[in-house]
């Protein structure tokens, strides 16, 4: 089974973030250009929270709040679970389905290395499966 550090590395290099300032606006169109889907929020090297777009409709969008004016650490995620770079893709996996949460940020001696995603473990396991799959049949037919 994979590491975070091997699903980080076939992920884009650039870590997207936000700070605590920022305007909700500003984070919505960090969102829809890269198409994602959270952004971990820093003070400066410190992950003091996490944006994403379940933030934007329960503490913005339904709350009558405006993009514009509304700081993100006013509605960001706070207390974030976060991953070691060498957790397995199963231990993370469980993570995500105890806490309920779909973006999961990755640590490095307690630095902000990557965030992976769900999806990026559902493709990994995925991945894993079908190389699983194709080794038996080599064996299968070969043995």
């Amino acid at each position: 089974m994979k590491t975070l550090s091997q699903i980080l590395d076939a992920k884009p290099t650039e870590l997207l973030t936000i700070r605590p300032q920022d305007s909700v606006l500003v984070a919505l169109e960090v969102l829809a250009t890269y198409n994602i889907g959270a952004l971990p929020v820093m003070d400066g090297n410190k992950l003091v929270g996490i944006f994403s777009e379940r933030d934007y409709a329960r503490k913005v969008a339904l709350k009558g709040l405006t993009s514009t004016t509304t700081e993100i650490a006013d509605v960001m995620t706070p207390g974030v679970h976060c991953a070691d770079l060498q957790q397995s893709v199963s231990e993370c996996m469980s993570l995500m389905s105890d806490k309920r949460i779909r973006h999961l940020p990755v640590l490095d001696r307690g630095e902000l290395v990557g965030i992976v995603s769900i999806g990026d473990m559902v493709k990994a396991v995925i991945e894993d499966q079908r190389f699983q799959i194709e080794q038996l049949e080599s064996y299968i037919t070969n043995g």
